[in-house]
């Protein structure tokens, strides 16, 4: 027994006195700041964490805007409602609830139809920003594009394809002439990290046997080692004594460069005008209405003199709002601004000797109900 402890302890001095890696530290993935070089133009990445945007230059948004499409009133008609019409909206929208009843809504009597016209006014703002990074991946012995090949281009001198208007995208690209190669800091360049679970040894005592041949109380054979008490092949290295970086994938160097993050995104400004309606608002947002007016510019201005005041207060505000928010942190790439004419028609009916309503709206002739007389559950929704 003392010679076989004696043989697992020597084995084990010399595995730790052979292995020169050190256990994997606990630091974030991030390499010291100390580690990279600064590059022209990109000094701020190496302060407060790296990673910021950087607004574009103030000439750069006044150059695109120089070129203007004019607005446009588009002809439209206000469609209008028929008793059939008004009538075979409120079938498809009894028939599509479970637990309603098509009695009333086939022998109901419609006995008036107001038509009314609510306003949607409607920006778009799609805008730009940039944002650079230091980052890295293993490095594999790819080729380095990196300052000897010349300075990198400032961020907003950097093209790429932007995607189709008005729609929300992120995109990330390499710096031109920012590659470093340098050795992995999480390894310090070994490729390799000391086993944490044997620390280095590739065996471990065999802990169901607790270290004899025998249990004390138990007097039971050890399964795991056959009862010899022996050290047992580490599970976590399969018996290495040590394991692969994961940060470097063994590579034992790493590729740092800066990264550029490109993000589209739309931002949408909504106004409905007033109305003297017992009707959600929020619904009218679900519909389309006849385009009455078009604005699509790089950056539009605001509408002046239309019928409705809340509209041209609406847009004034819209613009203001948008305009303070992006043009300082990024570049707007294009705004339109839409007029809309929503139909509403409220529908007062009679059945069974009382009088109910309901409204038919957009040019879909969606149905919301205030209240219907064959309605059996409480399951269902009433829009």
């Amino acid at each position: 027994m003392d010679h076989e402890q004696n043989e697992d302890d020597m084995f084990l001095i010399s595995t730790l006195a052979t292995l020169d890696l050190e256990s994997e530290p606990e630091s974030p993935l991030a390499p010291p700041a100390d580690l990279l070089e600064q590059l022209d133009g990109y000094e701020w990445t190496l302060q407060d964490g790296g990673g910021k945007n950087l607004p574009p230059p103030a000439d750069l948004q006044r150059k695109l805007s120089e070129q203007r499409n004019r607005p446009i009133f588009l002809e439209y008609r206000i469609p209008t409602m028929t008793e059939d019409m008004a009538r075979n909206a409120f079938l498809s929208f009894v028939n599509s609830k479970c637990c309603y009843g098509n009695k009333a809504a086939g022998e109901l009597v419609i006995q008036d139809l107001k038509q009314l016209t609510v306003y949607r006014y409607r920006l778009e703002t799609f805008h730009e920003s940039r944002l650079s990074e230091w980052t890295f991946q293993p490095f594999t012995n790819n080729l380095v594009d990196g300052p000897q090949n010349g300075a990198s281009p400032r961020l907003w001198d950097i093209k790429v394809q932007a995607p189709p208007m008005f729609q929300d995208d992120t995109k990330k690209f390499r710096v031109p002439h920012s590659s470093l190669v340098k050795a992995c800091h999480k390894c310090q360049g070994h490729g390799r990290h000391k086993c944490s679970a044997c620390h280095g040894a590739g065996r471990m005592r065999c802990v169901t046997g607790s270290g004899a041949r025998h249990r004390a109380k138990q007097q039971k054979r050890c399964q795991m080692r056959s009862g010899t008490g022996r050290k047992r092949r580490c599970s976590t290295c399969s018996g290495r004594g040590n394991k692969t970086c994961t940060t470097c994938q063994g590579e034992k160097k790493l590729l740092h460069f800066i990264q550029l993050i490109i993000t589209w995104k739309n931002k949408v400004f909504e106004f409905v005008s007033e109305h003297q309606l017992n009707f959600p608002g929020e619904l009218l947002s679900k519909v389309n209405g006849e385009n009455v007016f078009k604005d699509e510019n790089i950056l539009v201005y605001p509408i002046i003199d239309f019928p409705i005041p809340q509209i041209s207060l609406a847009s004034q505000r819209a613009i203001m709002e948008h305009n303070a928010a992006f043009t300082t942190s990024s570049r707007i790439l294009q705004q339109r601004q839409t007029i809309e004419l929503i139909p509403i028609t409220e529908v007062h009916y009679l059945y069974a000797g009382k009088t109910y309503l309901y409204y038919v709206y957009g040019l879909e002739n969606k149905v919301y109900a205030l209240d219907y007389p064959e309605r059996y559950c409480c399951g269902c929704t009433i829009i």
